[in-house]
């Protein structure tokens, strides 16, 4: 009888340290499980965002490339600019010369002709001279039209300079220039003006959109032709519709 006793005790006893040890197999294989999962997850994670680094890491060289090949291409429109400026200046210093010439020249020839009138000199001789101080004169008026022109390039190419050297303001349009509103887009906020290269309009620059002497808006100029320019309004300096008709002046700066 103690025997049996002592065996199903003991089979007890086994059994117990079974369902124990099962126990702890099962929490440590549910532990090892779930630290595998945070591994893989944590793995998953990583890999995504190393990919993650890598595309932004090869945007941001495309970027940087970009950013230095337009840096090497502002660089040599600068340059190039630069040049332009110096050659204008010096076509500009040389044609000024040449009309001061010109113009004494042709001075010259009027006094002298003034002169062969006062002492009776022969109609041959005076027409000689008259010939002579028209020749002058039609050189006097192309050097004055090219000297204008020239002048209006340098305008053009120093407001290019200034953009590129990051101080720019809007070139300096004629100070008698003044047109007409041609057409008006208030969807779009730009205007056709009916002035343009002829008369000396360069893009960027900025003009006053009046109507009967009062301050309607202020445009800037964003396309240029020979007769036109096509203008867009200047956000905060509308103070009504602009229409169809209203006058249009250059900008001067406060002096």
């Amino acid at each position: 009888m103690l025997l049996r006793i002592s065996i199903i005790i003991a089979l007890v006893a086994a059994l117990a340290i079974g369902i124990l040890n099962f126990v702890m197999v099962k929490d440590k294989i549910e532990t090892t499980e779930r630290h595998r999962d945070e591994e893989q997850k944590a793995k998953v994670a990583a890999l995504t965002e190393l990919d993650t680094t890598k595309k932004e890491l090869a945007k941001t060289s495309a970027d940087l490339k970009t950013t230095q090949e337009t840096l090497a291409t502002t660089t040599t429109e600068r340059d190039r600019a630069q040049a332009e400026v110096s050659t204008l200046t010096k076509k500009a210093a040389d044609l000024t010369e040449k009309l001061a010439k010109s113009t004494q020249e042709r001075d010259e020839a009027r006094s002298e002709l003034a002169a062969f009138k006062a002492t009776g000199q022969t109609p041959e001789q005076i027409l000689n001279f008259v010939n002579k101080l028209k020749q002058l004169q039609e050189t006097l008026d192309g050097a004055t039209e090219e000297n204008r022109l020239l002048a209006k390039d340098l305008r053009k190419t120093q407001a290019k300079l200034a953009k590129y050297e990051g101080n720019w303001h809007p070139p300096l349009l004629p100070v008698d220039l003044k047109g007409k509103i041609l057409v008006t887009d208030p969807k779009w906020n730009f205007v056709v003006v009916d002035v343009g290269e002829d008369q000396g309009v360069l893009v960027d620059g900025e003009m006053l959109v009046n109507r009967n002497g009062r301050l309607v808006a202020k445009v800037q100029v964003r396309s240029v032709e020979k007769g036109r320019c096509i203008a867009n309004i200047l956000p905060g300096w509308q103070k009504g519709d602009v229409l169809e008709g209203d006058t249009v002046t250059a900008d001067q700066p406060p002096s």
